[in-house]
């Protein structure tokens, strides 16, 4: 069981980083946009891509520095254009009005949405495909640290949509909603910033 208390222990550290994923998820789940569809797309895209970092980890780390760039530069792109939409809420004061019903959203939508925030994110291939999928490769049993890791993702996934109501409530004014808004569409930004730095480095 040592395995997977590993796996558990580092896929939680590296799944609770506050990223953009995170802040999406967060968002999304206080608006009551498809709850469930969040949790269940995040989950699935970060399991799939530890159990095949666990299972394929010497050809991905051959195979990955050529797709860095692009996945950099996605992700870049796709930060940017999440943070305006968070402006151009917080500029029309829109979130707030809609607290007091549960925003109507298609499922479909917001599943591609969700595998895009989790999938054109340079960092998620970094930490589950070959941070995670290297070390589980070398575990005594890496089926395991698979499953210890994909566990920490459900908890965390799960834990963020159950508790959005209550952060909700406290978000319950336009002014709120504006301000967390801009910082959603702050922290966006900076980590935009921060893959184009790496990018040029």
């Amino acid at each position: 069981m040592i395995s997977f208390f590993s796996g558990m222990a580092l896929g939680l550290s590296l799944i609770v980083a506050i990223g953009a994923q995170n802040i999406w998820v967060l968002s999304q789940s206080m608006a009551g946009a498809n709850r469930i569809v969040i949790a269940s797309v995040c989950i699935i895209c970060d399991a799939s891509l530890i159990i095949i970092g666990v299972y394929s980890a010497n050809e991905l780390k051959e195979l990955m520095p050529s797709l860095l760039p692009w996945l950099t530069w996605g992700g870049i792109f796709m930060l940017l254009y999440t943070a305006f939409g968070s402006v151009v809420k917080a500029v029309n004061g829109s979130s707030g009005l809609q607290l007091t019903e549960t925003v109507k959203v298609d499922w479909r939508q917001t599943a591609l949405t969700a595998l895009a925030i989790s999938l054109l994110n340079p960092h998620v291939y970094l930490d589950t495909v070959l941070l995670l999928g290297s070390i589980g490769a070398l575990q005594a049993n890496p089926a395991q640290f698979a499953i210890g890791a994909c566990i920490s993702s459900i908890c965390w996934f799960t834990s963020l949509v159950l508790f959005s109501p209550k952060l909700r409530k406290l978000l319950s004014s336009t002014l709120r909603w504006r301000i967390f808004d801009i910082c959603i569409a702050v922290v966006l930004c900076f980590v935009a910033f921060q893959l184009f730095n790496i990018s040029n480095g």
